[in-house]
């Protein structure tokens, strides 16, 4: 019987996560378990800061590229770890890259394509959550005469002059690196 290969996809949606390591960390144990209780060797780990709503996502790239080439699983701890998208989800699933959650290890294709739909539910009624929040803070900030975001406006943010090179150092940089990972 031939040796099951894994490569694990771990992924947080903010850079606070990333630099507090404890959500990559909780991902690892599940993953870890997994592999443990089912055997085989992890030949790859990718980690990944970005948010699940975001579907180019270049180190998840690479680990599908890698479970592809290599004949591994794609392991991830928890399914809505990998996209709250519908269609991603089921594209990944009749793509051929064979991928096992954590957390739902016996999920067949046809679970799958159920929690698929069910996480893109999720994050549509996450983004209701947010505009809802949003619409009562402004009527709150109106109530006296305020509105939200910044006073001065977006041009503001713009002038080197009111201190925001590191802003714009960061967006420029974010920029090149990700033109850098679509060179290829």
């Amino acid at each position: 019987m031939r040796e099951t290969k894994w490569v694990s996809y771990l992924r947080v949606s903010t850079g606070r996560q990333g630099r507090e390591g404890l959500g990559i960390a909780a991902q690892r144990d599940a993953v870890a378990a997994l592999v443990r209780a089912q055997g085989g060797r992890m030949l790859e780990e990718f980690v990944e800061v970005e948010s699940g709503g975001n579907n180019e996502r270049p180190e998840l790239q690479r680990a599908i590229r890698r479970a592809k080439v290599s004949g591994a699983r794609l392991l991830i701890a928890k399914l809505d770890r990998l996209s709250r998208s519908a269609s991603f989800l089921l594209h990944l699933r009749d793509s051929g890259v064979r991928f096992v959650a954590a957390d739902l290890p016996t999920a067949d294709e046809t679970v799958v394509g159920i929690m698929a739909v069910i996480a893109q539910r999720e994050r549509e009624v996450i983004a209701q959550r947010t505009k809802d929040a949003l619409a009562v803070a402004r009527r709150r900030l109106a109530l006296e005469g305020r509105k939200l975001g910044n006073p001065n406006g977006a041009s503001a943010l713009r002038k080197a002059a009111k201190g925001n090179h590191a802003a714009i150092a960061a967006v420029s940089a974010g920029a090149e690196r990700r033109a850098e990972e679509l060179r290829e």
